[in-house]
């Protein structure tokens, strides 16, 4: 079995509710949170479906049901927002300089918000990691959207308030709109020129060096794809998808700790 340290329990606690039920009423007892969650853990990481948790977990349905419900009303979000900024308070952030980039889930089963692409229909994972390689931002969406146009929504999922004064993305982000759009709001997008680009450069080569940084969020893919339930979507409902993909950044938070 699975089971969660006490202390990276004890960190997080407070966000996950204990479900009530009233006093005198039949039927069956509350299952422990932490139970619930560390069942949701070994879905993610081996990747099984919901029916096939060992009976030394709570029933499936039941962990099912507590999943959903932490994902709808973003407990999961509140988690990692409070990691971050303790984990930054501490001085294990570094958000002077991050990275962007995304990476493709394949939806064989279907479900909203999936869009279709030359691999097939899926979804697109979305990251910035600090300079260390630890997420600041996760977030998931329709494949078919460009991923310059998804730099914006990720921040929307950014979780501490200093945003990074650089950015560093690759090729797909080379967008004088989107330069403008981050210098804006204090933040320097640094990404290599299309080939095909017929504007003026406009990067300059001794900060286009950072560049040689990007396999910091690379490796932060490798690490999330370990957990096996990431590797393709079989949720149908695109937050319960999310959810999974922000559980797996809390693993890697936690181990900070």
């Amino acid at each position: 079995m699975l089971r969660m340290r006490d202390e990276h329990w004890e960190r997080i606690r407070e966000h996950f509710p204990e479900e009530h039920i009233p006093e005198g009423r039949a039927g069956r007892k509350p299952i422990p949170t932490r139970k619930v969650l560390e069942a949701v853990l070994w879905i993610l990481n081996t990747g099984a479906q919901w029916h096939m948790l060992p009976q030394g977990y709570p029933n499936y349905k039941t962990v099912h049901r507590r999943f959903q419900q932490w994902c709808r009303s973003e407990v999961l979000r509140a988690v990692l927002t409070d990691l971050a900024n303790t984990l930054r308070d501490e001085g294990g952030l570094d958000e002077s300089e991050c990275f962007i980039d995304a990476t493709f889930a394949s939806a064989k089963g279907g479900g909203e918000e999936i869009g279709p692409t030359k691999r097939g229909k899926g979804v697109k994972i979305m990251a910035i990691v600090d300079r260390h390689g630890l997420p600041l931002a996760v977030s998931t969406h329709a494949a078919n959207h460009h991923e310059v146009t998804l730099v914006q929504l990720s921040f929307d999922f950014y979780m501490i308030e200093a945003k990074p004064e650089n950015l560093i993305g690759d090729r797909a982000y080379d967008s004088d709109q989107l330069d403008e759009a981050l210098k804006q709001e204090g933040v320097e997008m640094i990404a290599p020129h299309r080939a095909n680009r017929k504007k003026r450069q406009t990067q300059d080569g001794r900060r286009l060096r950072r560049y040689e940084r990007r396999w910091l969020v690379e490796r932060f893919f490798a690490w999330i794809q370990w957990q096996r339930r990431l590797l393709v979507r079989w949720e149908y409902y695109a937050q319960n998808f999310l959810g999974f993909v922000q559980l797996a950044a809390m693993v890697i938070l936690l181990k900070q700790f």
